[in-house]
């Protein structure tokens, strides 16, 4: 495990925190994968990825304009949720999936601050298939900043305040990097 020094921040990544080879497979074929619309100053665009959203019975997800009702756990993100759980002692109600099929596919820079998910929320940010930068940096002085690697069955843990003080990215690339699934495992309250 590596931790980051962020002042006002707890992060932590997890290396190799799965062995299964195939995951990103198996959810590729797995999720009802969607393309949504978003607002974005005022426009209706496109989401430049793939998204679906699981969890417990009636939950919601409301972000960017958009409301994602929760599609029932499906058996691999379940069962990632329970290895989860095992290892690093954190539960989950919910689970926001993205799929980046290339480098044009990306997720701008925000904050996961919505008021559902609590004041200082703890979200786990599961990676499969190709490897992409996640950034962040100071919403106060943006000079302070961060690029973290996350690669295949890696496993992110953002807690604490970070939400307060950081805003983070996986921003396009011109590389030609492999498609990656990554999963935000978050509780709404």
């Amino acid at each position: 495990m590596k931790k980051y020094s962020l002042p006002n921040a707890s992060i932590q990544l997890y290396s190799d925190f799965f062995e299964e080879e195939n995951q990103f497979q198996k959810l590729q074929k797995e999720i009802d994968w969607q393309e949504k619309e978003i607002v974005l100053f005022g426009k209706r665009i496109k989401q430049p990825r793939l998204v679906s959203f699981q969890g417990e019975n009636n939950l919601e997800y409301r972000y960017s304009g958009q409301t994602m009702p929760a599609m029932p756990w499906t058996k691999s993100v379940n069962e990632i949720r329970k290895r989860i759980s095992q290892k690093l002692d954190l539960d989950f109600n919910c689970c926001l999936l993205n799929y980046y099929r290339d480098g044009k596919d990306s997720m701008g820079w925000h904050q996961d601050n919505e008021k559902s998910l609590g004041k200082n929320p703890t979200i786990v940010s599961v990676s499969f298939g190709g490897d992409r930068i996640f950034k962040f940096r100071n919403i106060n002085t943006p000079a302070i900043k961060q690029d973290v690697l996350l690669d295949n069955r890696s496993v992110l843990v953002m807690s604490g305040e970070t939400q307060h003080f950081y805003k983070h990215a996986i921003l396009k690339t011109k590389k030609d990097v492999r498609a990656r699934i990554n999963l935000t495992f978050r509780t709404i309250l």
